[in-house]
């Protein structure tokens, strides 16, 4: 897998993470290629990563066996366009991380027979703590299923859908999920700093429990819900919090917030598409 020669098209922040965690990984720098039309773009990848760069698709594409599309979703059909003819046999592997993107519109632009992984990173894959959803068109081989999980297994942890119709609801989980912390903690630190504390304090503070809570979730087998009830005792300071937010109804909130994020998704889908 390290060496299979693997060509992204776009140098943007997620092209550059998965990069940077490919070759943390310990994949060949020789085999990596980035197409690019922007020449700054250009020459920071190469002399931060030292791998081959390119301006246009026709000089990188020769022998390709995985192709990262790492463009904007709006400029999806456009990069397509570009490249499908310069795909050699037999056909590389396809990984799109362009969000609202369907593999149907992509089989339609590159053809019925290209086989296809669609995925849904999110923005911690910058800091190798990434969440990504994948599907797969059926024609995709077991081994390069295990070429694209390994792709994005380098900046996080992975997850593969049966349904594709699911990634409007990854898109509301996991896409846009780092909002709703980041709102969360500003939320608190607001709260610390009108209590008293400063804001350098506040902000301490706030990051690194949120940190420590993801941390502790994460290692441990315990649903959240199990670990609340752990760290609440009965008639102390943390049950008197909760209670206010069991009165605001923070369930509703956010299935109502988790819901128009994932219409909204199926609408922006249906426009790019």
């Amino acid at each position: 897998m390290n060496n299979q020669k693997i060509v992204f098209i776009g140098g943007g922040n997620m092209g550059r993470c998965l990069i940077a965690g490919l070759i943390t990984d310990g994949y060949s720098r020789q085999a990596i290629q980035v197409v690019d039309p922007d020449s700054e773009t250009r020459e920071r990848m190469k002399l931060e990563y030292q791998i081959r760069v390119y301006e246009s698709p026709e000089q990188a594409l020769n022998s390709a066996e995985i192709v990262v599309l790492a463009v904007k979703p709006q400029i999806m059909e456009l990069a397509i366009n570009g490249i499908k003819n310069q795909l050699d046999d037999p056909r590389p592997l396809i990984i799109s991380i362009a969000a609202g993107i369907r593999t149907k519109s992509m089989m339609a632009w590159l053809g019925e027979e290209t086989q296809i992984v669609r995925t849904m990173p999110n923005t911690p894959a910058m800091v190798g703590s990434g969440a990504t959803a994948l599907f797969a068109t059926e024609n995709v081989t077991t081994k390069q299923r295990t070429a694209a999980e390994s792709v994005m297994r380098a900046v996080g942890i992975v997850q593969w859908l049966d349904d594709e119709s699911m990634m409007d609801v990854v898109t509301a989980v996991s896409g846009s999920g780092p909002a709703y912390f980041f709102r969360m903690m500003e939320a608190v630190e607001k709260a610390a700093v009108k209590m008293g504390l400063s804001e350098e304090q506040a902000r301490l503070l706030t990051i690194q429990t949120a940190f420590g809570t993801s941390k502790m979730a994460l290692e441990s087998p315990q649903a959240p819900a199990t670990l609340r009830a752990q760290v609440t005792s009965p008639g102390g300071t943390t049950e008197r919090a909760l209670n206010v937010l069991e009165q605001k109804n923070l369930d509703a909130i956010f299935e109502e917030a988790l819901n128009a994020a994932k219409i909204r998704s199926t609408e922006l889908s249906n426009e790019l598409g």
